[in-house]
């Protein structure tokens, strides 16, 4: 063939989740919305906040070259350093500097932007990620030339398993990435996770004579139920920060995002420039101008989560009372459901009988388990409770 194999590979095999996702489409149009129960993808199910529409209308009069042309590759000035004023107020007076910040075309371009400037293609080099993760790091990592480690989360509570984080770096390994609010379990990493994380990778780096960079993954930050979500680069010094407004805002289709070195980073400058330079061989010109100017706006704007909240609530409680076992989610708007059999794609399979559709483990790099996201209506929720008892009913 005399294409690209490695992307003809990534192109063939298709995102579990968005092709459950196509295929709930599919059955609503035939059967209707209130028949089928799609709980694969995660597209916010709360409107943008009403600033928004109002940034929106403010920028719409600008002159229209101005609008709609080039910012620098790095983001408008005034948006940068709104950004990093909003860190400041709320993480500390050292916690960003605007010319830290690259913004991005959402969380999947900071993440292939980070990537692409730790790594060497060719060099061997390694990225740790912790299992079960967003399957896309693998895809991401390996693009930058690198290998996709996977380490196993604490069977019990999915935090960080330290010890067999420090079994598996090496000499190669250039990061470690870590997703809290996490993706697809709903765990909060706790500040004493971060801590003992740190010390281990400071410990590993400086025996195995490595600077093993933290890529802090955080699109979910604002969506909490009450638990404290760290500042990493408080707790480890190379920390990278990787964000995306498409959860805080509800704007995941307006892609739009940053990443941050830190002032306390140690190689901080060389790292900025590297940065701006794989933006640069990636092809990412600029970001959204139009919601750059938004989001300087509406970069303290919350989130609204009282619907998560109660999505939350209702599918817990209804699944709790119905037998299934599932991680008690911190933040996120996903529940990790063990599913009723070891195969947890043929446990899908029995669920997609009945329309209803998680997503099973295995695209997330475990088995056994189910993502269900209860980023949907409520009445989706409460009217999947029959369907999620019939489920049961036939392991009984």
């Amino acid at each position: 063939m005399g294409f690209n194999r490695e992307m003809f590979s990534y192109g063939s095999a298709k995102s579990a989740i968005r092709e459950i996702a196509a295929y709930g489409a599919r059955r609503r149009a035939e059967l209707g919305a209130d028949r089928v129960f799609d709980f694969s993808l995660g597209n916010p199910s709360v409107p943008a906040p009403d600033e928004v529409r109002a940034a929106i209308e403010r920028a719409l009069a600008l002159p229209p070259c101005e609008l709609h042309g080039y910012t620098p590759a790095s983001g408008l000035p005034a948006a940068r350093e709104a950004i990093a004023a909003s860190l400041r107020r709320r993480f500390g007076e050292r916690a960003a500097e605007a010319d830290g910040l690259y913004l991005t075309c959402g969380a999947a371009a900071s993440l292939a932007i980070t990537f692409r400037a730790l790594c060497e293609p060719g060099a061997g080099d390694e990225v740790i990620v912790v299992a079960p993760y967003f399957p896309e790091y693998k895809v991401l990592i390996e693009s930058a030339g690198a290998r996709c480690v996977e380490v196993p989360a604490d069977p019990e509570t999915f935090q960080v398993d330290i010890d067999a984080v420090a079994a598996a770096v090496t000499p190669r390994t250039k990061a470690v990435v870590i997703n809290s609010p996490n993706n697809p379990t709903g765990v909060v990493y706790t500040r004493r996770t971060l801590e003992d994380l740190a010390a281990c990778l400071r410990e590993r780096g400086e025996a195995l004579g490595c600077r093993v960079q933290l890529v802090s993954d955080e699109p979910y930050r604002e969506i909490t139920y009450g638990a404290e979500v760290p500042w990493v680069p408080d707790v480890y010094e190379r920390t990278v920060v990787c964000y995306s407004y498409s959860k805080s805002l509800s704007l995941p289709g307006e892609r739009i995002g940053w990443v941050l070195v830190p002032p306390a980073h140690p190689e901080r400058d060389e790292l900025v420039a590297c940065v701006a330079g794989a933006g640069r061989a990636l092809g990412y010109v600029c970001a959204p101008a139009l919601f750059q100017r938004v989001i300087a706006d509406c970069v303290d704007v919350p989130s609204d989560v009282a619907a998560y909240a109660a999505n939350r609530e209702a599918l817990a409680g209804g699944l709790r009372e119905l037998g299934y076992e599932f991680v008690e989610p911190d933040g996120a708007f996903y529940l990790w459901v063990r599913a009723l059999e070891p195969d947890a794609a043929s446990f899908c399979e029995r669920a997609r009988a009945l329309e209803v559709l998680p997503v099973p483990s295995d695209s997330f790099g475990c088995t056994g388990w189910v993502r269900v996201g209860y980023c949907v209506g409520h009445d989706t929720i409460v009217g999947s409770m029959p369907a999620w008892g019939a489920l049961a009913r036939m392991y009984a």
